[in-house]
């Protein structure tokens, strides 16, 4: 099992590294909040271990930044220990929450915890937003009836946004999964293929209902009602990447 720690001490990052290394755990490591996100887009760890305080990012807006497009567990381990800080991780997204410093075991025990929530094998989605059908499984989209074909990288971009529905997805998180970390300022690869998802999947592509635009951040599939699983979606009125 791979898990993402994320942590700016290299002291606690080198004695974790060990101790969960003993236990059969492959274990990845971030030393800031930008290098976590960036760590968990290219390296999908089954667990996301961070600190709070953290340069860069701070691990709020890397469980917000994560929450986006996975639903990798998360667990916080951190110094501080008001119950604010905890609820505003645990309201970001986050699944469990450890305070410094902490017992070994303890830890393990939280961590095991989180694991045995993750499925075995978890099914892609079976997706309905007004007339469209979307099985991400089969990678078939059906609409009003009648077939539609995607290409490979527009099937890379559909499924980030309809498995994380009503939330957005970061521009840097769709061009690191798609096209690499060497593309995360490209932006005009997103307006291209969204526009071209819109026009094959709107009712109205000069006017999206479901795949639209938060200006200056990224994507959001909303699926409206009816719905058979979750969706993202984006702005009617925003015009681009």
């Amino acid at each position: 099992m791979k898990v993402l720690i994320a942590d700016d001490d290299p002291q606690l990052l080198r004695a974790l590294r060990i101790t969960l290394g003993a236990k059969g755990y492959d274990v990845i490591t971030a030393g800031d909040g930008a290098d976590a996100v960036r760590v968990a887009i290219d390296e999908h760890p089954d667990l996301v271990m961070l600190d709070l305080g953290m340069p860069r990012l701070d691990g709020v807006e890397v469980i917000e930044a994560i929450r986006g497009w996975s639903a990798t567990p998360i667990l916080v381990v951190s110094g501080r220990t008001g119950a604010a800080d905890k609820v505003e991780a645990l309201d970001a997204g986050a699944d469990d929450y450890v305070t410094k410093p902490f017992q070994i075991d303890e830890l393990l025990a939280r961590i095991r915890a989180l694991t045995r929530r993750i499925p075995a094998q978890e099914a892609d989605p079976v997706v309905q937003f007004a007339d469209v059908r979307v099985d991400l499984a089969a990678r078939t989209v059906v609409k009003a009836g009648a077939p539609v074909r995607l290409t490979p990288t527009e099937w890379q971009m559909l499924g980030m946004l309809l498995r994380s529905p009503s939330r957005l997805v970061t521009r840097q998180a769709l061009l690191q999964e798609v096209w690499g970390t060497h593309h995360v300022r490209d932006t005009g690869y997103l307006r291209l293929y969204v526009s071209q998802l819109r026009k094959k999947l709107e009712p109205e592509p000069a006017h999206p209902r479901h795949l639209l635009t938060e200006a200056g951040m990224g994507y959001r599939f909303e699926p409206g009602a009816p719905t058979t699983v979750d969706a993202a979606g984006e702005d009617a009125g925003a015009s681009g990447g």
